[in-house]
C-alpha cells in the first residue's frame, strides 16, 4: 500500500483514533483481514463474521507487528474505530487508487472471470509491476483488499468484479474506477438470484457504464460472440473493442482446435498483426478467455507476437480450475471443482472428451464426477437434466453424480438419454464417490471432478491424488473467505 499515517487513514475513513500513541506512525505494510497474514507495519481489518469475530484477534495482530486495527469498536490496542468496517475499507481503497498512477483493468462475467483475470495478469506483468487478486477476491471486501496491495511502483491493477444483484458492480467500480472494463459473457450463473438473463446483463453492464469517456481513455472490451454483451456497447461512453471468433471482432481467433491433450490452439488476429497460439491450459473455453486478455494487452501496447507468446506460456494461477495431474499409475485427475454453472460444465465436459481421445486409444476411459450447480433457481432441475444428457451425447464413459436432488437429476438425465447399467451412478456423498473410483479406476483413465464450490468435490480430487486413504469428508480450507481471524 502507499504509505499513509494513521491520522491520514482515520481522516479518509471518518474514524476515531483509540489507543494510538503516535498518530503520525505510517502504515507501510499490507492491509489484511486474516491475523495470520499480518506483517510489520501493516493494518489489520477486523470484521465481525457469522462464526469468527476479527476483533478477538486484534491484540495478536498488533503483537505480530500491525501498526493498528480498523475496527467497529475499541479493542484495547491502537485502532481506528468506524461505524461500518466494510464501507471504511472501501473508502480507503478509493483514496489509495486515486493516488496511483496505475491503469485499472476490471472484468466481470458469468463464467471465466478468474481464469481470464489470471491470463491478463500474466500478460501485463511482462510490461511492468502488476497487482491482481488471489483466487476470486471479487466482492466488497476482496476487491478493496486487492487494490490496497498496490503501491507507487504498480503499473497495472487488474480487478475481478462479481455481483449478486443489480447495483453491486456499480458500487465496486466506484471504489476502484477502471479505465479498461472487460465483460466476458452473460450466462446462467446465479440465475436464481437475478431472476433472468436480462437482469444479469443489466448488472454486468454497470461496468461499462462506469468507464470514462473515449476521449479520456476509457475502453470497453466486449465479447462479440455474446449478444447480451455486445449490446452493452450502447451503454458506455468509452471506446469499444470487440473480441471473439466473429469476423467483426478486432481481436479474434481463427482455426481453433484442440490438441490430443485437450489444449487449445488458434491463430490470434489483432489490429497490430497475427500470430499462432498453443495454450498450456485445457479446454476450448479458454480461447474466449485468451482473446479477452489479448484485447486488453493490445490496448496497452503489446504487439501480437508478444501477446501470443505470453498466452502460450501462461499457466493456471488459481487452484481447482482445470488442474490436471497424472498419477504414477497413469490415471489423470482433472480438478475443476472450484465452481460450476451450465456453461462451464459443458466446456469442462468437452475438454474431458478431448483429453480422453488419446486415453481411449490405449484402453482408458473418461469419467465425469459431477455435483450440484448451485443458484440456478427454477431452472435448476432442467439444467441438471440437460448436463446429464450431454454426458451421454459426448460419449463420456462413466458419470458419477454426487449429492442429493440435483445429482439425482444429473443421473436421471443420463439414463433417460440412453445410458444403462452402471455407466451412470448416483452416490450420496464424496466418501462414496471416492470409494467407487478407487475400486474401478484403471491406468489410462481420465477423471473430471466438477461442481459448485459449496459441494466440496475438491475433496474427491485430493483423495484420488493422495492415494493414502485420505478422508474425503475431511475439512478443506475455503479460498477467499472474508471473515477475519
Amino acid at each position: 500500500m502507499i504509505s499513509l499515517s494513521l491520522a491520514e487513514i482515520a481522516s479518509i475513513v471518518g474514524g476515531q483514533q483509540h489507543d494510538i500513541p503516535d498518530p503520525g506512525r505510517e502504515v507501510t505494510g499490507p492491509v489484511v483481514s486474516d491475523s495470520r497474514a499480518v506483517r510489520p507495519g501493516g493494518l489489520f481489518v477486523a470484521f465481525a463474521g457469522e462464526r469468527v469475530d476479527g476483533h478477538d484477534f486484534a491484540a495478536g495482530a498488533v503483537a505480530a507487528g500491525a501498526a493498528a486495527v480498523l475496527a467497529s469498536r475499541p479493542v484495547g490496542v491502537p485502532a481506528i474505530v468506524v461505524d461500518d468496517v466494510v464501507a471504511a475499507l472501501g473508502a480507503l481503497a478509493r483514496a489509495v487508487v486515486e493516488k496511483l498512477g496505475a491503469t485499472v483493468v476490471a472484468l466481470t462475467g458469468s463464467a471465466g472471470k478468474t481464469s481470464t483475470k489470471d491470463l491478463i495478469a500474466q500478460l501485463l506483468q511482462r510490461h511492468g509491476p502488476t497487482v491482481w487478486p488471489e483466487g476470486n477476491l471479487n466482492n466488497e471486501i476482496g476487491l478493496p483488499l486487492t487494490a490496497l496491495r498496490a503501491d507507487a511502483t504498480t503499473r497495472h491493477l487488474v480487478l475481478e468484479m462479481g455481483a449478486r444483484g443489480v447495483g453491486h458492480i456499480r458500487y465496486l467500480a466506484g471504489l476502484t474506477p477502471p479505465r479498461i472494463g472487460v465483460v466476458l459473457n452473460v450466462g446462467t450463473a446465479h440465475l436464481g438470484e437475478f431472476g433472468g438473463r436480462e437482469q444479469i446483463a443489466q448488472a454486468k453492464g454497470e461496468l461499462v457504464e462506469a468507464l470514462p469517456a473515449a476521449e479520456d481513455g476509457g475502453v470497453a472490451v466486449l465479447n462479440a460472440d455474446d449478444p447480451y454483451v455486445r449490446a452493452m456497447a450502447s451503454r458506455t461512453k468509452a471506446r469499444t473493442i470487440l473480441y471473439g471468433e466473429s469476423a467483426e471482432a478486432a481481436v479474434r481467433a481463427e482455426n481453433v482446435r484442440l490438441n490430443a491433450l485437450g489444449q487449445p490452439a488458434f491463430t490470434l488476429h489483432t489490429p497490430s498483426g497475427c500470430s499462432d497460439v498453443t495454450m498450456r491450459l485445457y479446454g476450448e473455453h479458454h480461447v474466449s478467455n485468451a482473446l479477452a486478455a489479448a484485447a486488453v494487452a493490445h490496448e496497452l501496447g503489446m504487439p501480437a507476437d508478444e501477446i501470443a507468446s505470453a498466452l502460450s506460456e501462461a499457466g493456471t494461477l488459481s487452484r481447482w480450475r482445470m488442474e490436471v495431474t497424472e498419477r504414477a499409475d497413469g490415471v489423470t485427475v482433472v480438478n475443476d471443482a472450484y465452481n460450476a454453472n451450465p456453461e462451464s460444465m459443458r466446456a469442462a465436459l468437452r475438454a474431458l472428451v478431448a483429453m480422453g481421445t488419446a486415453a481411449r486409444a490405449k484402453g482408458g476411459r473418461t469419467w465425469a464426477v459431477l455435483g450440484e450447480m448451485a443458484e440456478l433457481g427454477e431452472e435448476s432441475l432442467a439444467e441438471h437434466d440437460a448436463v446429464g444428457r450431454l454426458v451421454v451425447r459426448l460419449n463420456v464413459s462413466k458419470l458419477v453424480a454426487v449429492g442429493g436432488r440435483e445429482a439425482a437429476w444429473l443421473d436421471m438425465g443420463a439414463k433417460n438419454e440412453g445410458s444403462w447399467g452402471e455407466e451412470s451412478v448416483h452416490v450420496s456423498d464424496t466418501r462414496a464417490a471416492v470409494d467407487l473410483l478407487r475400486s474401478e479406476l484403471r491406468p489410462g483413465d481420465v477423471v473430471l471432478v466438477k461442481a459448485s464450490r459449496s459441494v466440496g468435490l475438491e475433496r474427491v480430487a485430493a483423495a484420488l491424488l493422495a492415494g493414502d486413504g485420505q478422508d474425503a469428508d475431511g475439512c478443506s480450507g475455503a479460498e477467499g473467505g472474508a471473515a477475519s481471524r
